[in-house]
């Protein structure tokens, strides 16, 4: 603990007159002010831009002088009772609200204080204070803390304010390294604690939400390390620690230069929400860019607030991770140095860790800088780099500058690297956390820390960047075969495997510089593939692959991809199968490293039917495109032949399909037709709605299920059923519409359980979403009203306008209606009522749900089933979908 500790000014509090009338009046509005009072004086003095550090120890200050008060104003039978201070509070860091964490300490003999002690503690509440109090003997202190480190932790930072002194002392010598917890164990101990907190945020410190204090570089892990050296070297804190073998001047200075900053924010956190708060919260995250002065332009003020979080984060992490490491292996597992291979002139492998030979070795070569990278992706028995390696390597980044870059060797062994085939993620993880990407490629150096504020990308830019490189490792190794089947065969037979790293490593690198990141990013891996002596054809390759590497994922979200027109467009796109190979690998690796969550059987589905259809019209040649109509006649012969050997004649067959236009017969499937088919020829109440339900047995359509609806045609249908659906708690994937001269409509819709997974085989289910659909739909007067259900609280945080556009298709001849919006209960409904009022018939819709973003296409026309080109007619329907959905989140 910091000592001595910084006196309270007396503009906090009149600190005499407090002290001199605790014994008169009132002594609850007495305490109660001066709390008030020293709160207010910090929140001033943390606004005027005072250390937090400062503010926080001279609340703990305040705190020893009201707790003191009150303790010497008890009237107390005994002198073997203590009152001392644990935890952060025994630290002497005291946040505006955290709990003030106390120990009653008492000698094994007393046992007369009992009344006493609940009076006092009773009057600790009454005044408003979180108190976190424990009530111990000399003994119960020394058992607990044999049985559970958290306690030993605690009575490591204990500080007595009140009683005798030598209580304590006789603790601290029964609870020490000598008697229990000596410091291995200790270390062993606080290390699995901290994989443990790690787990629960994921192992990164780029949590959308991070929380200050316990996040992978937040305040925790810097206590880890003190409390590691202070029961290892028996100092009071860091600060009192002279021995650099374990933390240096630098490491001293990034600690308390980072530990200030997590305070300060902390701090905020406190002051801002008016309670113990240390979850850096959206909403926080835009109030605390405020109080540091960002503002908006190419970036957000948030983001930018969050790129220095994170960095600090990171820089907080790299050090707690290389400390713990030293300490490992420098001071616990030093014996074990017989253990060396020697791997060259310049590094060696010490049980595991490869370290460099002398301390000199990146200053008399830097290029030895990258080939520490090379050398423990090409071996597979190196597990990491020796701490002491990594603090040469950070004090040698300013080595790798524009000769460095410009080095041929360099260049060779960057690609070399690519190639390698051991932990290779890892590698270039290392080479991010410890600064050697952000110089080796300053264009990445740019994101490091670069968040995208909203709920879709869950990784900042560098951190998702090697998610996505690590995703296109996963799909060479046997084990994710299963889960990736498509994309590990092809990226298996990829021929240059290095270009498709290349690709990932650029693909976002042009996010936060305003302007399309695809094509800036293209730019920059132009460029650095040229300078590495890359061919001009793998060189256009890799540009190619970063300016198109979200063109896939559009088509086959976005596109109808059953329309063999859209199909020979994407082909012609591409070009050519190595393309499509290397451009199919890449957009599944994306969208797996953009937010786990989002991938699911359904879009692998729509990927998979977008690769094999444009591999065969490539095969076909793009100047022999398929017939449309041979598409057509298959289709309808294959469902003829299905049908028939269920009974049916040819002629039921026309008489059923002749109010079926031809996009039925492109768009759907031959065995879904028979499906349909036999269902309208079994259902002969025609004056309910017909509703089928069926999981999917068809690969094409994944793990949805389908639910066929061929009911009266009518405007209000479509509200009607997708506000049931979310009522049963179903989210739309796919709707096709078609609408008949009859005046029936054949509706199909692919839907998921609202979270994304897939609707259990369970036949009670099913039958349950098909009685209630039936019911619903044969009354449409108040079966299409919205559902009104709470907006999460993640939503409000985030004031994204909707965004809409228009245009025709020609070839299909309707308008194509974009919506990208916040999600929020009863979205569908809502845009069906619109197309209502304005007499818009739905022809298809492709539902898109992005995390809590969904970015919605319709397929629409007037009631003429003519597209929709009056501008005025456009505007006006767009303006109707923005302010209900904007008025709807705003509410």
């Amino acid at each position: 603990m910091p000592t001595p500790f910084p006196r309270l000014p007396r503009e906090a509090f009149d600190q005499k007159a407090f002290i001199a009338n605790l014994g008169e009046g009132d002594l609850l509005a007495t305490c109660k002010n001066a709390i008030e009072q020293c709160t207010q004086y910090l929140y001033r003095q943390y606004r005027a831009g005072a250390d937090a550090g400062l503010l926080i120890r001279q609340r703990a200050v305040f705190m020893d002088q009201l707790l003191g008060g009150l303790w010497d104003i008890q009237e107390w039978t005994s002198d073997d009772l203590a009152l001392v201070a644990v935890g952060g509070y025994g630290r002497g860091e005291l946040h505006p609200h955290s709990d003030i964490d106390i120990l009653l300490l008492l000698s094994d003999d007393c046992d007369e204080a009992t009344g006493q002690i609940e009076a006092f503690l009773t009057r600790l509440w009454d005044i408003g204070l979180d108190i976190g109090h424990s009530v111990r003997t000399v003994e119960q202190c020394v058992d607990n803390a044999r049985e559970d480190i958290t306690i030993l932790t605690n009575l490591m930072e204990a500080r007595v304010l009140r009683g005798p002194e030598s209580l304590m002392q006789e603790v601290r010598e029964l609870t020490g390294p000598k008697n229990m917890w000596p410091s291995a164990e200790f270390f062993r101990a606080k290390l699995a604690e901290q994989r443990d907190r790690h787990h629960k945020f994921a192992d990164t410190e780029y949590n959308l939400e991070p929380n200050v204090k316990s996040s992978p570089g937040g305040l925790r892990d810097l206590q880890i390390i003190g409390w590691i050296a202070e029961r290892h070297f028996g100092v009071e804190s860091l600060e009192r620690l002279t021995t650099e073998a374990f933390l240096n001047a630098d490491e001293m200075q990034v600690l308390r230069d980072g530990r200030e900053f997590m305070w300060k924010v902390r701090f905020a956190l406190h002051m801002v929400t008016g309670r113990e708060e240390d979850r850096l919260l959206f909403d926080h995250q835009r109030e605390l860019a405020r109080i540091w002065g960002f503002e908006d332009d190419e970036k957000l003020a948030v983001e930018k607030f969050m790129q220095v979080y994170y960095r600090w984060a990171q820089a907080l992490g790299m050090l707690n991770e290389v400390l713990i490491q030293n300490f490992d292996q420098a001071f616990l597992t030093a014996a074990g140095d017989h253990d060396v291979l020697e791997l060259n002139g310049r590094f060696q492998m010490r049980n595991g860790y490869i370290e460099a030979r002398n301390d000199n070795v990146f200053k008399i070569d830097p290029s030895a800088i990258l080939e520490v990278f090379l050398l423990s992706a090409r071996n597979d028995a190196i597990n990491g780099i020796a701490a002491p390696t990594i603090r040469l390597l950070r004090n040698s980044l300013h080595l790798i500058d524009d000769n460095f870059r410009a080095s041929e060797i360099n260049k060779r062994m960057f690609i070399d690297l690519l190639r390698s085939p051991y932990k290779l993620t890892r590698q270039l993880k290392r080479m991010v956390r410890y600064g050697v990407m952000g110089r080796y490629i300053p264009a990445f150096g740019q994101i490091i820390g670069q968040m995208q504020h909203d709920l879709f990308h869950v990784y900042t830019v560098d951190a998702h960047t090697l998610e996505v490189i690590e995703n296109m490792r996963r799909f060479q190794i046997p084990e994710f075969a299963e889960q990736f089947p498509v994309t590990s065969r092809v990226t298996c037979r990829l021929p240059k495997i290095e270009l498709l790293y290349l690709a990932g490593l650029f693909h976002d690198i042009g996010k936060g510089r305003g302007g399309d990141h695809s094509e800036l990013g293209a730019v920059d891996a132009r460029i650095f593939c040229q300078q590495h002596g890359l061919s001009k054809r793998e060189t256009n390759l890799v540009a190619w692959l970063v300016k198109n590497h979200l063109t896939m994922s559009a088509v086959s979200q976005r596109r109808d991809i059953s329309d063999p027109e859209v199909i020979l467009q994407f082909a012609q796109h591409v070009g050519d199968q190595d393309r499509l190979d290397y451009l199919f690998a890449l957009t599944v690796a994306d969208i797996n490293g953009t937010n786990p969550t989002l991938w699911n059987a359904w879009r692998g589905s729509l990927l998979r039917q977008l690769y094999t259809e444009t591999k065969r019209a490539l095969r076909r040649g793009l100047e022999n495109p398929v017939d449309k109509q041979v598409w057509i006649d298959e289709t309808r012969d294959a469902a003829i032949d299905l049908l028939e050997y269920r009974g049916f004649t040819l002629e039921e067959l026309e008489d059923i399909w002749q109010q079926r236009g031809e996009d039925y017969f492109l768009r759907e499937k031959a065995e879904d037709i028979a499906w349909h088919t036999e269902a309208v020829a079994g259902h002969h109440d025609k004056t309910k709605p017909l509703v089928v339900v069926r999981s999917s047995i068809d690969s094409s359509v994944a793990n949805t299920t389908q639910i066929f609806i061929h009911a009266r045609s009518s405007a209000q249908l479509f509200p009607c059923i997708c506000a049931q659906l979310e009522q049963l708690n179903l989210s739309v994937h796919d709707a096709r519409i078609y609408n008949a001269n009859d005046g029936m409509t054949l509706d199909t819709f692919s839907v998921l359980d609202s979270d994304g997974s897939s609707i259990a085989e369970d036949g009670a289910r099913l039958n349950y979403i098909r009685e209630h659909l039936t019911e619903a739909l044969s009354d449409y007067s108040s079966a299409s009203d919205p559902v009104q259900r709470r907006t999460p609280r993640v939503m409000k945080s985030f004031s994204v306008p909707t965004e809409t556009s228009m245009s025709v298709d020609e070839i299909k001849n309707f308008s194509v209606l974009e919506i990208a919006a916040p999600d929020r209960p009863g979205l569908l409904a809502r845009i069906g009522r619109i197309f209502v009022d304005f007499d818009i018939e739905l022809q298809a819709a492709k539902i898109q749900t992005l995390g809590e973003r969904v970015e919605d296409v319709f397929f629409i026309t007037d009631s003429r089933q003519q597209p929709i080109t009056d501008p005025e007619t456009c505007a006006a329907i767009q303006q109707a979908i923005r302010e209900e959905l904007d008025e709807q989140a705003a509410a």
